[in-house]
């Protein structure tokens, strides 16, 4: 006899029947929940604080703030916005109180007033090698870098796109702006992020292939060895 298929734990809940789990108190789905979101929530995060602590701090407070306002979830928007919302909110406050004298870039301005913002001076699988590693390291690190001195207000929309990868639409909701700001935006992040790379490569270029050092005197040894060799023979 046919019966209806049950929903199992093993089949994913829905954004809806997830956040009334957590309502209704059910701290393993919260801890569900965070494991699923925790690296978007942290790069949004990150995005605006510019401090890795910070950043974390401000995570903390998203999911806490969102954990006493699960009940008023009601799948509107997917959660993951929701909760990308609260997170941009956790971090500006802190940004604020971080800095209550300074002025706050707007993540949430017109297109128009972008113009007025600072360029930042932003100077198939094999086992990989050890040297590979660590030049995947260094090139993590010089991008992280490079991102990190990206104006405020682009450097949360090259996150939101490029790393978490969301769509034009999913930014511009997150982020409560014009899709149209999200585009010019992440254009000119992107153009400043090819321009301080490319700077950084010139810089390294009269570098590229050195002779200095150990390498150099290997070879001028390896050379006098030879000639010391060839001339004790012809003797």
């Amino acid at each position: 006899m046919y019966r209806p298929q049950e929903k199992t734990a093993a089949q994913p809940l829905t954004d809806a029947e997830l956040a009334q789990r957590i309502a209704e108190g059910d701290l393993s789905m919260l801890q569900r929940l965070m494991r699923r979101h925790n690296q978007t929530l942290y790069r949004t995060a990150r995005s605006i604080l510019n401090d890795d602590a910070e950043a974390e701090d401000a995570v903390q407070d998203a999911y806490l703030l969102a954990y006493r306002a699960m009940g008023q979830f009601h799948g509107n928007a997917s959660l993951s916005t929701w909760l990308v919302r609260i997170a941009v909110n956790a971090a500006i406050a802190r940004l604020r109180k971080r800095h209550r004298q300074a002025e706050v870039i707007d993540l949430y301005a017109d297109a128009e007033q972008d113009d007025r913002l600072p360029e930042a001076n932003m100077g198939e699988h094999s086992p990989e090698q050890p040297e590979h590693a660590l030049m995947r390291v260094e090139i993590r690190r010089l991008i992280e870098d490079k991102i990190s001195r990206l104006p405020d207000a682009f450097r949360t929309v090259f996150v939101l796109r490029a790393l978490e990868e969301m769509s034009v639409d999913e930014t511009a909701a997150c982020l409560d702006i014009p899709p149209e700001t999200v585009r010019t935006r992440y254009f000119r992040a992107r153009g400043l992020l090819r321009e301080a790379l490319a700077r950084e490569i010139d810089f390294s270029l009269a570098d590229a292939f050195s002779f200095a050092g150990d390498r150099c005197d290997r070879i001028v040894a390896g050379v006098l060895a030879k000639l010391n060799t060839h001339q004790a023979d012809d003797a």
